[in-house]
């Protein structure tokens, strides 16, 4: 797809056929358990995989879209002051990985959900730390004013889809953990650095999108 082509600030969604690049429903759970960690560690897991969902938020604004992140809270135990989708952990009583992404968003930064049409998955995201994530992407209309839970999230921002979609915008990041050396991917976005997993979703949505329909 051409994005040159595509006037993103001024079009809805229609014009980048997402119901062609997504996939339809969740991928299978017996599907996404063969898949690889981003990162292996030391140690293999003996657990099943923990269940999660994050919400790649595209919310119309009259400006054209943005999608939405958070900075998670400094409080937290894992992942603090990071950059992320809203989401988490799936519940019980969520019914599939889109009502739990919704429900996390819900949450975490006050979405309404009315105001939120599923659009489709991305592939499941195994991690390094055992846990299965389904990437859930939403249009979000309503205008909606956002409202960080203090106790998850310090933060709230959105970038602009057409820069989220502009492949030279990400860049090689080199890490270390535990004497490995290994490289993900980062975003940079005015003052905030998107790396690692989320940043890694945010270019696994961006490549579907780019490749269009054939994807």
């Amino acid at each position: 797809m051409d994005l040159e082509r595509l006037d993103l600030e001024h079009s809805d969604l229609a014009c980048l056929r997402l119901e062609h690049c997504l996939l339809g429903s969740p991928m299978p759970e017996s599907e996404a358990c063969l898949l690889d960690p981003d990162w292996m560690p030391d140690v293999p897991f003996n657990d099943p995989p923990v269940s999660a969902a994050v919400l790649i938020a595209l919310v119309k604004r009259t400006h054209g879209y943005g999608v939405v992140f958070t900075l998670r809270s400094s409080g937290l135990r894992a992942h603090s002051g990071q950059i992320a989708f809203p989401g988490g952990k799936l519940d019980a009583s969520d019914l599939d990985p889109g009502a739990g992404a919704l429900r996390e968003a819900q949450e975490e930064i006050a979405l309404e959900r009315q105001n939120a049409k599923i659009l489709g998955y991305l592939p499941a995201y195994m991690t390094g730390t055992n846990y299965l994530i389904t990437p859930v992407v939403a249009e979000i209309t309503g205008n909606p004013v956002f409202v960080p839970n203090p106790v998850e999230v310090d933060e709230i921002f959105e970038v602009p889809l057409s820069y989220l979609l502009h492949p030279p915008n990400y860049s090689e990041l080199k890490l270390e953990r535990n004497g490995h050396k290994f490289k993900t991917w980062q975003l940079l976005y005015k003052s905030h650095t998107i790396w690692g997993i989320t940043a890694n979703l945010a270019r696994s949505f961006r490549d579907r999108v780019l490749a269009g329909p054939e994807a």
